[in-house]
């Protein structure tokens, strides 16, 4: 019972620590359109740069904390980070231009990039194999709980106070989780694991996880999702509040779609154990790529349909992805477990440098209808399917080798 109960907080602990930038990205989308007005934005697309510019400093951050953490051990990186947080945070709620918002969100997801590659880590130094997908989607699980009520706190803040009182929050929700982390979680790096920290420890690393094409292809497919999901995030206010005039309802689309995700990950965490982490990526990744397809043929051209058909077509497409998330990450670190921080590190930055340009690039095109997300949905999955099929083709190449050299 002690057991099953250290593992309930471990899994809701790590969740709370990723759980901080979801709530530094979603509270804040009811109110892009008010910090466009007080920093001076002009076009309603510049706001969508509060969003992907976080991901920016979530990808750059893990190259800094990854290796130390691999020396130092998980917990004091975990401090570190959220030092710096709250000193981005202070830096957001008293900019008075788009460039100085921007330096402090980036500066904000350098901060949160290190409870986010830790929590990673830590699960990596526990758990292994379809067990760590397990774990990873249970923390997912809770983790999505956040999105589905941060926009909905975010504009009862707003209503009630102003933009800058939803850092405040951030500040106050990050202090409490560092303070939970503090005096409930021991390390999980053995001194006898932990690796001595010289100037070329990242490129000892990077060399390591080069040397596993799964890590590599994982990697790549983990950013064309990241990438095509962040076009959502980033445009998803604009969709709802510009394009179908439901200012008032966003809230509680956004937390329904959330609620889609959610259950997938939920389901995921029973059946990979039974089915495997790699059919579940394939299965879902196929009705990623036919759900986007069949949107495209059917409205493309034309204006938006109704909003419960977009709807319909977002939950299919954000119970997909719920499928992905987890099992990418943990296909991607399994060959790299000797080095979890550093691992998780380049992996984290891989896939969201990729996400953040795909997702800028994307999201310029939607304008008038949802029609361009759909197909950078499709373009991502494409390239998805492509780098999965290569992968199954190899570890066929391998399984077979490895058959002739022992007979």
């Amino acid at each position: 019972m002690q057991k099953q109960t250290s593992q309930f907080e471990f899994i809701a602990l790590m969740a709370a620590l990723m759980s901080i930038v979801a709530l530094a990205i979603d509270a804040l989308l009811p109110a892009l359109d008010f910090i466009g007005i007080s920093i001076g934005t002009t076009q309603s697309v510049d706001n969508q740069l509060l969003i992907t510019m976080i991901f920016l400093g979530l990808g750059l951050g893990p190259l800094f904390f990854g290796p130390i953490s691999d020396s130092l051990g998980r917990k004091p990186i975990v401090y570190m980070g959220f030092g710096l947080f709250i000193i981005a945070s202070l830096i957001c709620i008293h900019a008075e231009s788009l460039e100085l918002m921007i330096f402090g969100r980036i500066l904000q997801g350098i901060g949160l990039s290190a409870p986010r590659t830790i929590s990673i880590a830590m699960v990596r130094d526990s758990y292994s194999g379809d067990y760590m997908a397990r774990i990873m989607s249970f923390i997912t699980v809770v983790f999505i709980l956040v999105p589905i009520v941060a926009p909905a706190m975010g504009k009862f803040v707003l209503d009630h106070y102003n933009w800058q009182a939803i850092f405040y929050i951030q500040l106050i929700f990050s202090i409490l989780v560092s303070g939970w982390f503090w005096l409930r979680q021991p390390e999980t790096l053995a001194l006898s694991k932990r690796v001595k920290f010289t100037s070329h420890i990242f490129i000892d690393g990077l060399k390591e996880v080069r040397k596993s094409k799964r890590t590599i292809g994982f990697t790549l497919i983990s950013g064309f999702v990241t990438g095509s999901f962040m076009v959502y995030l980033s445009t998803a206010q604009q969709i709802f509040q510009l394009q179908y005039d439901l200012k008032e309802q966003f809230p509680y689309i956004f937390a329904g779609l959330a609620i889609a995700i959610g259950s997938a990950t939920f389901l995921n965490g029973a059946l990979v154990v039974k089915f495997g982490m790699e059919k579940m990526v394939t299965t879902s990744l196929l009705t990623f790529f036919g759900v986007s397809l069949l949107y495209i043929v059917l409205f493309s051209g034309n204006a938006n349909p109704p909003i419960a058909i977009l709807l319909a077509f977002f939950g299919l497409q954000f119970f997909a992805i719920g499928f992905l998330f987890g099992n990418l990450r943990a296909l991607a670190m399994e060959p790299v477990g000797h080095i979890a921080g550093i691992g998780a590190a380049i992996t984290g930055f891989i896939s969201t440098i990729m996400a953040v340009p795909i997702s800028t690039l994307i999201g310029r095109f939607v304008l008038n209808t949802a029609v361009p997300l759909f197909v950078g949905f499709l373009i991502c999955s494409i390239f998805s399917i492509l780098i999965l099929m290569y992968l199954k083709i190899n570890k066929k190449r391998e399984i077979k080798r490895d058959q002739v050299e022992i007979t």
